[in-house]
């Protein structure tokens, strides 16, 4: 191949002329806030994530109550082990991942539901 078959990788021309350039935007209306706002995408916590259990035992535990975090669908261990990390800091209590599910030490449902509405989850309370 010799070096006038060769295609140039610099760029070469320009396309044109832009066949958007004469457009302005005279004439338009202007969009007002509340219309801007809803035309905003919606922010990451809004998204939702999917339905997590959140139950009460005390079973096989000497009467010691356990909240545990099951249902989680699509996060994997590292993101369990963040939420596990802000419940754990939020109700002042233990807490650990253990076989795909949250357990944290006490009866801590409403604070854990809220820390997951945060996260985008959607908390339901099952079992007693």
């Amino acid at each position: 191949m010799s070096a006038s078959d060769k295609i140039s990788a610099d760029g070469g021309q320009g396309l044109g002329q832009n066949p958007f350039g004469a457009l302005s935007g005279t004439g338009l209306p202007v969009a007002s806030q509340s219309v801007a706002s809803k035309l905003a995408p919606p922010t990451p916590s809004a998204k939702n994530r999917g339905r997590v259990d959140i139950k009460r035992t005390t079973a096989g535990r000497g009467g010691k109550t356990l909240t545990i975090v099951t249902g989680f669908i699509g996060i994997g261990l590292p993101e369990k082990e963040s939420l596990a990390k802000k419940m754990r800091n939020a109700c002042g209590c233990g807490g650990t991942v253990k076989d795909g599910e949250i357990e944290i030490q006490g009866d801590q449902r409403e604070k854990i539901a809220q820390i997951l509405s945060e996260a985008g989850f959607r908390p339901v309370f099952a079992g007693g």
